[in-house]
């Protein structure tokens, strides 16, 4: 039985439920900026006469870059799905990060993130209040890019060569459902476990086995999400786990629900 593999959707888990709530859009980076970061992000809502709403996203390994009304900061991988409320009228304006792209702004483990998120000023040299003013006032979404760009680029670090090879790493694990195994990457670049938890550890702030564990887990809800008659048995098999147990407990421990739960649509109490 196929199993309909998705690329995944920004971790946006029930996006075409989401989408009748909320607009996200995607921006391009310019050249010298998109060396460093993967895209801008940017989302907005109205709910003035509707009944909030609670949107899941799954953990990505990579450092977000958040402004938002009295609550902008860096944010480091997170490493289990969290949950954000919309209620009446707003909007988030972001900068991903490739992974492993933030490390040269602070030269220090980026792994040291998933405990504090970091101010914007301590990198920038710009309060955050001033990012906010300056971004969410604009009605135009290219002007909020061209903003924040000009905001970062006096403190862009030199370019360093070990980003793209974490990028092809990341695509690696993304694209071939067979990596299954920290060895694989391992193997494939000709690199040894300990020489890439450490490095993994220092620019992405994750493991290389929570990496290839989240892309096959964030693979199996977005095609529960396109096919909601899937065979949620048959997939754990398709992405190689062949004890359904440990499928169970690591698609809990990303998605925050059991296969089941998901696929009905019900929520942990």
């Amino acid at each position: 039985m196929s199993s309909g593999f998705h690329r995944p959707s920004m971790g946006v888990l029930n996006l075409q439920s989401g989408e009748k709530k909320f607009q996200l859009s995607r921006h391009t980076p310019s050249d010298d900026i998109g060396f460093f970061v993967k895209h801008f992000w940017i989302v907005s809502w109205n709910l003035t006469d509707e009944e909030p709403y609670l949107q899941d996203v799954v953990p990505n390994p990579c450092v977000n870059l958040v402004i938002e009304n009295q609550r902008s900061a860096i944010f480091g991988p997170a490493t289990q799905k969290y949950s954000y409320f919309l209620q009446h009228k707003g909007c988030v304006f972001g900068a991903k990060f490739k992974p492993g792209g933030f490390y040269p702004f602070i030269k220090r483990p980026v792994s040291a993130l998933r405990e504090q998120p970091l101010s914007i000023a301590s990198v920038f040299d710009i309060e955050a209040q001033h990012w906010e003013e300056s971004i969410l006032t604009q009605s135009d979404e290219r002007s909020m890019v061209e903003i924040a760009e000009r905001y970062m680029r006096p403190k862009l670090p030199a370019q360093d060569r070990r980003i793209p090879m974490i990028q092809r790493m990341i695509e690696r694990i993304v694209e071939d459902k067979e990596i299954t195994k920290v060895d694989q990457i391992c193997e494939h670049f000709d690199m040894n476990k300990r020489t890439l938890q450490r490095l993994f550890d220092q620019y992405v702030g994750v493991s290389p086995k929570w990496v290839i564990k989240l892309y096959r887990i964030q693979n199996a809800a977005e095609t529960m999400d396109h096919h909601p008659n899937q065979d949620w048995l048959q997939l754990s098999l398709d992405l190689g786990y062949y004890d359904q147990s440990h499928f169970i407990k690591d698609f809990k421990s990303i998605i925050g629900k059991t296969p089941d739960e998901y696929t009905k649509g019900t929520r942990q109490p």
